[in-house]
């Protein structure tokens, strides 16, 4: 299946998740990032969820992480150059919802990509592989590029992989982890 067809299948598969199927399913994966063997980093990336794709529920996640006193980086996306610049949550962070419903940070303290441990990288499928199909717009792929070699790049899915190897880019950056409800995923 092309990109284009699994992005509108997944996106469709997600269409049909109800509210309570969706706290279940990301409660469930935010106890299962507990399994895995990432604690003891520092700085870690997360992406806040945007509601209206009924995306994964990271707020679960993001206590978490205060919970264990860790660094928390949100991005702000720039569509003009498809990049992302990544700020320190702290509490007094402004959180606004750009022109695609994506929360960013409004401003503060910028954090260099190659500073960031561990990446919560959101996504409409993958394979059992790692390799990973977002919205198409290569946000992740270039910024996952900007980071230091041995970055944990985790992806977060209400799904299982597919079952046929997705085709990939150049480009195309693949994960080490992916949680699901049920399980752990490791590549």
């Amino acid at each position: 299946m092309s990109k284009s067809v699994l992005r509108k299948k997944y996106k469709a598969m997600r269409n049909e998740l109800t509210i309570q199927q969706l706290d279940d399913f990301s409660i469930a994966i935010a106890n299962n990032l507990l399994k895995l063997p990432i604690w003891e980093k520092r700085y870690y990336h997360l992406f806040l969820t945007i509601a209206e794709q009924k995306e994964i529920d990271t707020e679960f996640i993001l206590n978490i992480l205060a919970g264990k006193d860790k660094d928390i980086i949100l991005s702000k996306s720039d569509f003009e150059d498809s990049s992302m610049t990544h700020f320190l949550l702290t509490d007094t962070t402004k959180i606004r919802k750009n022109a695609y419903n994506i929360p960013e940070p409004v401003d503060g303290i910028e954090v260099p990509s190659t500073k960031i441990d561990v990446v919560f990288v959101p996504l409409l499928a993958y394979d059992s592989n790692g390799n990973r199909i977002g919205y198409g717009k290569g946000f992740y792929d270039r910024f996952l590029a900007e980071c230091k070699e041995n970055v944990i790049k985790i992806g977060l899915s209400f799904f299982p992989p597919e079952e046929t190897l997705l085709t990939v880019d150049s480009t195309d950056i693949g994960l080490d982890f992916c949680v699901t409800p049920e399980q752990v995923f490791e590549f």
